[in-house]
């Protein structure tokens, strides 16, 4: 039996439907973009016509600046990478995607077979999003290498612009998390609205990233925030220390870690508390249609793995079996009895924004074909409201 899950994606994967995605395919209005995301990429000119021609690389709407994303992977670009095509092209990839341990203990010995020691870093249950300098505005794309107007206005509150000042060639890879995270609200970090903690620093073009102690000293002399870095252990016994941090993790409702190589060499991988995978089929389950198979499916074969492996009682195995049963079936009836009596499904977010932020937010959701329906705001302290949006289920 595998010791390593599929590289399935996880909170920071888009969560909105992309078929509504607008694609200029206009041979006359993209021949200009041409040469410049040849140029960046370092593919060829045919084949850069051709994957516009196919809908692989798409026009990134939205912004002023020009931008380019890859809708799916192409020959060595990771889907989602984004290039500017200003007068000096720039690459921001990708971000790529981590697998997931089943059998912790085994996974670390073959995986991480080359190296002595890991870095252990909480993951966080949030929106993956890339916050870069481009030309001179600080930006926020989604994984899937889209731009968002309030992710985007939320970093250029929250991050400090001295850092990309003084370093404009790298790029933040950020967990953006909070009750106002309108892609993963969660309200479990102390967070009042939305923040961004940082998980991986990379450079633009070549995609290399820091290594860990690096990667948290630069950002120690800012005023950013980062995951938490619970320590680097040596190999041989990082198995047990994991296990109580995920046992931790999961009583506070929390999500896991992620194990790298703290030279960031070797790829990371990623293991989570059963809290977390029950909490995230009782949410799938209240939207059942609107989940992939790999997505629940994955979720329960993990609980599997972890219950073996970490020897569990008989009442400590009951106890799982309610909290994945029960994570099951309780969203999935109340779905199912609000259908009967002819309500629509809606899922409900809230985001903390102007009026301004809040049409283009609207444009966005529309553009990405999400239908939603928006509350007049309620004003805040600070001059920014809350406003309510129910994003409709359609399956």
């Amino acid at each position: 039996m595998g010791i390593l899950g599929g590289a399935y994606g996880d909170g920071g994967n888009d969560c909105i439907s992309h078929g509504g995605d607008c694609n200029d395919n206009d041979d006359q209005s993209n021949d200009r973009y041409i040469d410049s995301i040849a140029c960046a990429t370092g593919l060829g000119r045919d084949r850069v016509g051709e994957l516009i021609e196919r809908g692989t690389l798409r026009k990134v709407y939205g912004t002023v600046h020009d931008l380019w994303h890859f809708h799916k992977k192409a020959s060595n670009i990771a889907s989602g990478t984004v290039v500017f095509c200003g007068a000096i092209p720039e690459v921001y990839n990708g971000f790529p995607k981590i697998r997931r341990a089943l059998m912790l203990d085994a996974c670390l010995k073959k995986h991480f077979e080359n190296i002595d020691v890991v870095a252990v870093e909480e993951k966080l249950n949030g929106y993956n999003v890339r916050v870069v300098l481009v030309d001179g505005d600080i930006m926020a794309f989604t994984r899937g290498g889209f731009f968002c107007p309030y992710t985007t206005q939320k970093a250029r509150q929250l991050m400090d612009r001295e850092f990309f000042d003084n370093h404009p060639d790298l790029v933040l890879h950020c967990e953006m998390v909070g009750p106002h995270n309108p892609y993963v609200p969660k309200d479990v970090y102390g967070v009042e609205s939305v923040a961004f903690y940082i998980f991986d620093i990379r450079h633009k073009g070549s995609g290399i990233p820091m290594a860990v102690k690096e990667r948290h000293e630069l950002i120690d002399q800012y005023d950013l925030l980062s995951v938490h870095l619970f320590g680097i252990y040596p190999l041989a016994d990082a198995a047990p220390r994991i296990w109580e941090i995920i046992k931790r993790l999961g009583a506070d409702g929390r999500e896991g870690v992620v194990i790298k190589d703290p030279e960031m060499v070797e790829a990371a991988i990623k293991y989570t508390s059963s809290e977390s995978n029950c909490a995230d089929l009782a949410h799938a389950f209240s939207y059942y249609h609107d989940y992939g198979k790999d997505f629940l499916y994955s979720r329960v074969v993990r609980e599997g793995f972890q219950t073996i492996e970490w020897g569990e009682s008989e009442d400590e195995f009951k106890e799982r079996c309610l909290r994945l049963g029960e994570g099951i079936l309780r969203g999935m009836g109340d779905t199912i009895l609000k259908k009967q009596h002819g309500e629509d499904i809606y899922e409900d977010v809230w985001i903390k924004t102007d009026y301004k932020i809040m049409r283009e937010f609207q444009r966005h959701l529309r553009m990405m074909g999400i239908g939603a329906t928006f509350k007049d705001g309620v004003k805040q302290e600070d001059g920014e409201y809350i406003f309510h949006i129910k994003k409709l289920k359609m399956s």
